[in-house]
Order: structure tokens, then C-alpha cells, then sequence
């Protein structure tokens, strides 16, 4: 796979980006995480999504303990170059609650909060 390299990530002043991963095929919304440095060198090499692990303070490639792996098929860059999207082949689920995606929950009216309301 070949990058345009003109596009560079602005990381944020933690040194992270936020990675927005969809199923490559199907365009479902499977999950978000952050990406810093080395994730987003080792993603670009490897063609495997790789993130940063903020609770591990680690690299992570998604699925090294799982086997449910995201093979990169398209990077895309937003136009302010903060916000990182990846198409992905998704192994298995994404999500490590065995959704297929992590955004499973809806939120109606009646169950949100008082203090959540418009």
C-alpha cells in the first residue's frame, strides 16, 4: 500500500490523535482510539492497526491477544489533519465486549439523564 506522505497527523499536545476505525466494506463505525507516534508508523509499515494504549501507556496492535485484527485497507486524513480515520478488513469482532462494533448501546430519550437533555 502506498501513502500520500504531504499528509501528516497533528498530533495534540498528549502526542495523540484520534484513530476512527470503520469496516471497510459495510462503512459500520466499529471504534475510536488514539494513535501516537509509533502507532501511526507502525500502522503505515505493517498495515495492520496498531494504537496507543492509553490505560497500558503501550503500543497496541488491536487484536494481538485476541486474533481479531484490522487490516488497513485506506487511511484517510480530515481536512484540519487532527482526526485520523482507518477502513479496516475487521477479524472478529471489534469490540472486546464481542460486539462486532463498540458503538452497540442506543441512547433514547427516556433513558437518558435529566442532566444530559437539550
Amino acid at each position: 500500500m502506498t501513502y500520500n506522505t504531504d499528509l501528516a497527523p497533528d498530533f495534540d499536545r498528549n502526542q495523540l490523535i484520534p484513530a476512527v476505525t470503520q469496516d471497510a466494506e459495510s462503512l459500520e463505525l466499529l471504534m475510536v482510539a488514539y494513535m501516537d507516534r509509533e502507532a501511526w508508523e507502525t500502522t503505515l509499515r505493517t498495515g495492520f492497526a496498531h494504537y496507543h494504549s492509553r490505560s497500558r501507556n503501550k503500543l497496541w496492535k488491536k487484536g494481538e491477544t485476541s486474533g481479531h485484527v484490522q487490516e488497513v485497507t485506506e487511511i484517510r486524513i480530515d481536512c484540519d489533519e487532527d482526526t485520523i480515520l482507518l477502513k479496516v478488513r475487521q477479524t472478529g469482532p471489534a469490540c472486546h465486549t464481542g460486539n462486532r462494533s463498540c458503538f452497540y448501546r442506543v441512547v433514547s430519550p427516556a433513558s437518558a439523564s435529566p442532566s444530559n437533555s437539550v
